[in-house]
């Protein structure tokens, strides 16, 4: 991945980036409650200058990339998810991985997003999703397929959706708080987010008052662009449960990528198409990366060094067959 940098086009006048993104799991005390906080400017703010994301885009994105780094929390090892949003809306719907280090990439299924003839009230996201699914697969580490888990999208945000899928699919209540701060011209100001979920044994009586905190307390955007630290937060949003942070992870904007991956990918392609390529270009061939929107450029040299490494691979493969017939 080539990481583009992130300058006053994308963030406006914050105390935000003082701040670590990071998870700060915790525990609220005597509630058998445990939650998960994110601090994610510089996630968002990296995510939106890589992909040329415009305020609306930015917000639901990082939305998505907000939720998968609050999902990548009960990941270990080498554990990947992936969270999948596809809808009839305008926005198509989102494809994000995350895995157990806390790295996160993904994309929009249609960039920019398409907004004529689709009336907005205020940043309402749900007129943007439409009729559709989400889907979470989890990738244990050194499993060969996936477990996957889909629910119906019902009116409300991503957050309300995520929360229906823990319901429904995993018989878990739990809460979901995902938040962007703007200014007044769409420069990013502060993100971050919230992934509460109940232990067996948990009053009722405290969760609505734990639910009814949710509504009321400073929105965690607000709250990085302020400066306000993790401990900050979460002692004036649950200072009456004495939440204590336990050990906080890092997150980050990352993709795998690189040159030479992509090199490997052309020089697989069926030899008929890698010999169109290299006759007649165009050149330099240009490959991009969905999930990072890197951009990869590739020589006519270049194509024809992957061309010859190819023809000498199939020529070593025809020898071997032929050797071993003649055994």
């Amino acid at each position: 991945m080539i990481q583009k940098p992130f300058d006053e086009k994308h963030m406006g006048d914050t105390k935000a980036l003082t701040l670590e993104d990071k998870l700060y799991p915790f525990i609220l005390e005597g509630v058998n409650l445990r939650g998960v906080l994110l601090y994610a400017t510089r996630m968002i703010l990296a995510m939106r200058a890589n992909h040329e994301l415009g305020p609306l885009e930015t917000l639901l994105l990082g939305h998505a990339y907000m939720a998968g780094a609050l999902l990548s929390a009960n990941l270990k090892g080498k554990d990947r998810m992936t969270l999948l949003v596809e809808c009839n809306g305008p926005a198509r719907g989102v494809s994000v991985e995350t895995n157990a280090l806390g790295d996160v990439r993904g994309y929009l299924l249609h960039n920019p997003i398409d907004l004529e003839g689709t009336p907005l009230d205020d940043y309402h996201l749900e007129n943007l999703w439409g009729a559709g699914t989400l889907s979470i697969t989890r990738y244990p580490e050194g499993a060969k397929t996936g477990f996957s888990g889909k629910v119906e999208l019902e009116k409300g945000s991503l957050a309300m959706n995520l929360a229906r899928y823990y319901l429904r699919s995993e018989q878990t209540p739990s809460a979901f708080v995902l938040s962007i701060k703007f200014d007044r011209f769409g420069k990013v100001l502060g993100a971050g987010g919230l992934f509460l979920q109940t232990l067996p044994g948990a009053d009722p009586l405290v969760l609505e008052e734990v639910e009814n905190k949710l509504v009321s307390m400073q929105s965690i955007g607000s709250a990085t662009a302020e400066g306000k630290t993790p401990e900050g937060f979460l002692n004036e949003s649950f200072g009456k449960f004495f939440p204590q942070i336990l050990e906080p992870r890092e997150v980050r904007f990352y993709c795998p990528c690189s040159a030479g991956r992509f090199a490997g990918f052309l020089q697989a392609l069926p030899l008929n198409d890698l010999e169109d390529i290299a006759s007649k270009g165009p050149f330099p061939v240009k490959t991009t990366c969905h999930n990072c929107n890197t951009t990869y450029e590739f020589s006519r040299a270049e194509i024809e060094r992957l061309l010859r490494n190819r023809l000498r691979r199939e020529e070593a493969q025809r020898r071997s067959r032929e050797d071993r017939g003649q055994q």
